[in-house]
């Protein structure tokens, strides 16, 4: 309105209609009574020292606005009009200057706590004014634009929040050029860079939530303002940090904060979580600059994987062929290629839970640790089958590795699939069964051997002592295995253990008894050396298998029963116990017994399949009998227990 006479601004003034004051505003106006010196004097108040709160000082600028715009007649000075528009002005930029400050709090003040609550209150304050400007906007919304002061809108809240955008990207701004931030160790620019940008955003979120909150109405919502604002400047630079030729040391960081500390450390710490409408704001990347980078860090890695895998097997082959025995330690011989390979595969697996953001891609990863563990086996084999002075040794060294290497693999619950999981352990299966041979290879013939004369006369009668002299034969063998460490001993006698009681059930399952009395007696002598057996492998490396002792022992029980009831009862318990047992088994068994009727075959092998368990998840034995080949029954003795 500057320019204008003086009569045309009362004329102005006297058509506005007069504004409702409210009560409480006219009651201090009387009570005060304003006079041309005291309005003077509010003009020098508006320009007083921060300590002076800005709620206040808008609140009587409002009064004389108020006041003026009441009048019927133009009773003031052009110059009190230009007065109080230059004193909203001085107003705003108060409050302007409260806003820019809240992250920087006066250092005017000697204690730090004081110019922290100072600061506070003034924020408070110059958003107490905001509120109360915005009120008296909507105030005059009402009126026509020509009565309007030229001042109406103020807008503070659109100016607000136009400076808190300004002041987070000025902010970001000097944090990523700002080289006092400690962050010096960082190998990278781009990596200084980010890492600053990002402990400003996550330093300035935390002050929201502790301090500038409490300052502001919930209405505003100011933490979520400040979230997404902040966000957004964070997604801007980071966006073109990644459309630039990113080394893949950088791509790796920039992966890191997008995908992993922002989200999970930032916007889900513990102040700030569940605060925050996170699912508002998004990736700090487009999803296309994202694969872009995440494609970049794949690729880089998958080839280091493959490197550093492939080196480590070379060295192990090397040391083999060298000639040398492995190392000592604690008296055991020891590889470190597991120690190696499970570092180097942990610490690509753990970098990768922090970069990437779609897990199921850790298979392009783990599919180079399943290919190294094939080639590990063939490299084993191999190396077995040569005429090596090592060789014992060294596989020692590697039965340790393959046990440290299923151990992890076991453990592995997200890394893996299923099918992945599956087809390392039977690689490490295999590796470990070729490691065994060498130890028990030279025992299979004696087992074969010895074991041919049980269900003879004379191991009947108990004159021939079997098992005993093959355990001592065994028990020469397994000194050299000393040196082997407890935990893999253990793992190898369970397994000769277990091979040892397969082929003298294969051996009791070729016999003919021909008398009641000589199965009764052959059941006799099967207890005996079942506990010879299972004694032996407990003193020798505290075999865990004693389950096979018990399952020899109920074999034995079937032999001696001579009521086809009994016989079907146990049968039926035994099928329960060990799923794996089959028709087929139950038929051999069933042809031992000479006092059966072709009737009470079929009657026991027809209960046995009625009553198998339905469920066999939930039995834990191991499977054996699947390992007992029966097609050496006689056509002649199959065709008497199919009889119809």
């Amino acid at each position: 309105m500057k320019g204008g006479t003086e009569e045309s601004r009362g004329g102005a003034r006297r058509r506005l209609p007069k504004l409702k004051i409210p009560a409480k505003i006219w009651k201090n106006r009387k009570q005060q009574n304003y006079d041309e010196d005291d309005e003077l004097d509010c003009v020098v108040e508006v320009q007083q020292e921060q300590e002076e709160q800005l709620e206040e000082i808008s609140r009587r600028l409002i009064i004389r606005e108020d006041e003026l715009f009441s009048q019927d007649a133009p009773s003031e000075e052009e110059e009190e009009e230009d007065q109080l528009q230059k004193d909203f002005e001085d107003l705003r930029l108060q409050i302007c200057m409260a806003i820019h400050n809240t992250f920087t709090p006066s250092s005017s003040c000697s204690s730090s706590s004081s110019s922290s609550t100072k600061h506070l209150e003034v924020l408070r304050s110059a958003v107490a004014s905001i509120q109360q400007q915005e009120v008296q906007d909507r105030r005059w919304a009402d009126c026509s634009q020509d009565r309007v002061p030229v001042w109406r809108p103020q807008k503070c809240l659109s100016t607000h929040n136009a400076l808190l955008q300004n002041m987070v990207e000025d902010r970001l701004t000097k944090a990523a050029e700002d080289d006092s931030g400690g962050v010096d160790k960082l190998s990278s620019a781009v990596k200084r860079q980010v890492c600053r940008m990002g402990k400003c955003v996550k330093e300035d979120l935390l002050s929201v939530v502790r301090t500038v909150k409490d300052c502001y109405p919930p209405q505003m919502d100011i933490l979520n303002v400040y979230a997404a604002l902040y966000h957004r400047s964070f997604f801007a630079r980071l966006t073109e940090l990644a459309t630039s030729e990113l080394e893949t040391e950088d791509c790796s960081y920039l992966l890191f904060w997008v995908n992993h500390y922002y989200p999970l450390e930032i916007l889900k710490h513990e102040e700030l979580d569940g605060q925050i409408k996170t699912a508002c704001l998004g990736s700090l990347l487009l999803k296309g600059d994202l694969n872009r980078l995440e494609e970049q860090y794949l690729v880089h890695k998958e080839d280091k994987v493959k490197l550093w895998l492939n080196t480590a097997l070379k060295k192990e082959k090397e040391s083999w062929l060298s000639g040398r025995a492995p190392e000592l330690i604690d008296c055991y011989y020891f590889s470190p290629l597991a120690v190696d390979v499970i570092q180097v595969t942990d610490g690509c697996l753990t970098e990768f839970n922090c970069a990437i953001k779609d897990q199921s891609k850790t298979q392009r990863l783990t599919a180079h640790l399943e290919n190294f563990l094939c080639s590990y086996k063939k490299c084993v084999e191999e190396f077995v089958k040569g005429n090596h002075s090592n060789v014992r040794s060294v596989i020692k060294a590697q039965l340790v590795c393959e046990q440290q290497l299923r151990d992890y693999i076991t453990r592995q619950t997200g890394s893996l699939s299923e099918e992945q999981r599956r087809r390392c352990l039977d690689t490490l299966s295999a590796l470990r069964d070729c490691g065994y041979q060498c130890f028990t290879g030279p025992t299979q013939v004696q087992l074969k051997v010895r074991l041919s004369q049980l269900w003879t006369a004379t191991w009947v009668d108990g004159s021939l002592p079997v098992v005993d002299s093959l355990l001592d034969s065994l028990n020469q063998q397994l000194a050299d295995l000393i040196d082997l460490k407890p935990a893999c001993r253990q793992s190898l006698l369970c397994a000769l253990h277990q091979d040892v009681v397969l082929k003298y059930v294969k051996r009791m399952l070729q016999s003919r008894m021909k008398s009641r009395e000589q199965q009764v007696a052959g059941a006799q002598r099967m207890i005996e050396d079942s506990q010879k057996i299972d004694r032996f492998f407990r003193d020798e490396g505290g075999s865990e298998a004693s389950w096979l002792g018990v399952m020899l022992c109920r074999l034995a029980e079937i032999l001696s029963l001579q009521d086809p009831a009994s016989v079907q009862l146990e049968l039926v318990s035994l099928a329960r116990t060990f799923p794996d047992l089959s028709d087929a088994h139950v038929s051999a068994l069933l042809s031992l017994k000479t006092g059966l009727s072709a009737a009470d075959v079929r009657s026991i092998r027809r209960s046995v399949e009625e009553n198998r368990l339905l469920d066999v998840s939930t039995n834990n034995n191991p499977p054996f009998f699947s390992k007992v080949k029966v097609k050496w029954i006689s056509k002649k003795i199959n065709q008497m227990v199919l009889k119809p």
